[in-house]
């Protein structure tokens, strides 16, 4: 199956003012369309060939690093323009708050745990919220890697690449991931995720 760069599921200014259409343009324009595009090249003629995008990021972890870099942010970013909404983040539904209290305290500690995670990830990478053996759990990966190839289900991430949060806040990278958990997180797609991570 070949890649294709989504449509944002809103309007290049609909995030603003946590995420400038200028930032947006450049990262689902350019950068996306880099990872799909080098993705397809790099596909043809793999053994990957056919297979669902779930399945390439696995199986190319460690065996093709070309192929892996592209399908993972793919894989990455499909589900970023998902985790954000204009007039995001606010309550988080039901079963998803009981869950995160049950497995990380509170609300504001996965927060601050989720920002921390994010703020320490040296260099490029992402920060999130994923299912491991039953539980939700905090990490961080570098580069276009995700809890896919740790054995769990992403169920919330944030880009920390600089192009995802440069133009807007220079080098305020803390700036950035709280604005990002406070004011553009798209909770019921993160319980959408949880939901089908734990079936």
């Amino acid at each position: 199956m070949s890649f294709t760069l989504p449509d944002l599921p809103y309007a290049y200014d609909a995030l603003q003012p946590y995420m400038s259409k200028e930032t947006l343009e450049y990262h689902h324009d350019k950068h996306h369309l880099a990872y799909v595009n080098n993705g397809n090249n790099l596909l043809k003629g793999s053994e990957f060939e056919g297979k669902s995008l779930e399945e390439i990021v696995k199986g190319s972890f460690g065996k093709n690093a070309g192929l892996f870099n592209n399908a993972g942010q793919h894989y990455n970013h499909i589900h970023f323009w998902n985790w954000m909404k204009p007039n995001g983040g606010g309550k988080i539904p039901g079963n998803l708050e009981k869950k995160i209290i049950e497995d990380l305290g509170s609300v504001e500690k996965m927060k601050e745990d989720f920002i921390q995670a994010g703020v320490t990830q040296f260099g490029s990478g992402w920060n999130w919220l994923a299912v491991k053996d039953g539980k939700i759990v905090v990490m961080k990966s570098p580069n276009g890697e995700s809890p896919l190839v740790s054995g769990a289900a992403p169920i919330l991430g944030c880009d920390v690449w600089e192009h995802s949060y440069y133009i807007d806040y220079r080098n305020r990278r803390p700036d950035y991931l709280k604005a990002f958990i406070e004011h553009l997180v798209n909770w019921e797609y993160v319980a959408e995720m949880y939901e089908k991570a734990v079936k």
